[in-house]
């Protein structure tokens, strides 16, 4: 499961354009809190301690607990706006979650078992088709990762999210269809050398009809001169 953050934020008394370029010159980021059948909580950040956990690489994956005036606010990152030149956030959108909450996420995708692959033995690559799963999590059990082993496969298999064993209050998002995680494919050298075997095998053929061609030619040829 992903640990939990902590993000420490103030109470946001202005709302507007201006009020937000204000927070931001003093290194404050504009947030607001919203669902959980509350009224929105504005609130702002402190832009470093934001970019330190955005830089942690699971931000959007994790529960983050947001202390406002020393009361904590259970929440999940959905949203967070970036200047389009500096890269800098501009925004950030929490989701208030309560308790028994089920939530949509998107978890990284993490395969094992490589050296146990048959085909990854023999030179066949990994074809990553998804690298993330839309998944449908208890809010208080939200994986950081999904493992999927590839033991046993061979080129030319695929993987299927019905193959994958989800952790417990986890669930897939997309049910309507057993979509493709990835395929074991063989190397481009491998199918180079297939084509050019093939090719080789083709102009050969045609070389050695072109000779039994040009025997049977001859052949007539002396055949006419004997008669004469």
């Amino acid at each position: 499961m992903s640990d939990a953050l902590t993000l420490p934020a103030e109470a946001r008394e202005r709302a507007g354009k201006g009020a937000s370029r204000a927070l931001r010159r003093d290194g404050r980021i504009p947030a607001v809190i919203y669902g959980g059948k509350e009224e929105p909580t504005p609130i702002h950040v402190e832009e470093k301690e934001l970019v330190r956990q955005l830089g942690s690489g699971h931000f959007m994956n994790s529960i983050v607990m947001i202390d406002v005036a020393g009361d904590s606010v259970r929440t999940l990152p959905k949203d967070v706006a970036f200047h389009p030149v500096s890269d800098r956030p501009t925004h950030v959108d929490f989701l208030r979650l309560s308790k028994d909450a089920k939530i949509q996420v998107s978890i990284p995708v993490v395969f094992v078992d490589e050296e146990e692959s048959p085909g990854l033995k023999k030179g066949g690559v990994l074809n990553v088709v998804r690298h993330e799963l839309e998944l449908v999590c208890e809010a208080d059990k939200i994986p950081s990762e999904i493992e999927v082993s590839v033991e046993g496969r061979e080129v030319g298999d695929s993987v299927h999210i019905s193959e994958v064993k989800l952790p417990e209050g986890s669930e897939s998002a997309i049910t309507d269809r057993d979509y493709t995680i990835a395929t074991l494919v063989a190397p481009s050298a491998l199918k180079k050398s297939e084509s050019e075997d093939e090719e080789g095998a083709e102009v050969a053929a045609d070389e050695v009809e072109a000779t039994a061609q040009g025997d049977g030619d001859a052949a007539e040829g002396g055949d006419k001169e004997g008669g004469e």
